[in-house]
């Protein structure tokens, strides 16, 4: 898994515990994201809507428990991002 999914996961974790929620993705990327892109941790073209970072959840919660671990989440951005 790489050092960018780190670096991205630890930005999207709002409240540092660990694993993200929905909300916690949906918020950091509306919020954060043009910055986060602007410093290279997300591409670009990573910066959308409520709806497709809603996506990018369903797609990484790979248990169903609606929360992303560290390993959900690099699963899918990794291979999304191409990283």
């Amino acid at each position: 898994m790489s050092e960018k999914a780190r670096v991205l996961f630890e930005a999207l974790d709002l409240d540092a515990d660990g694993q993200l929620t929905r909300v916690e993705v949906i918020s950091a990327l509306r919020d954060q994201g043009p910055t986060l892109a602007a410093r290279g941790v997300l591409p670009f073209w990573g910066v959308q809507d409520a709806e497709a970072s809603s996506a990018l959840f369903d797609a990484a919660d790979a248990n169903g428990d609606a929360v992303l671990t560290f390993e959900e989440f690099a699963a899918v951005v990794d291979r999304r991002f191409g990283w």
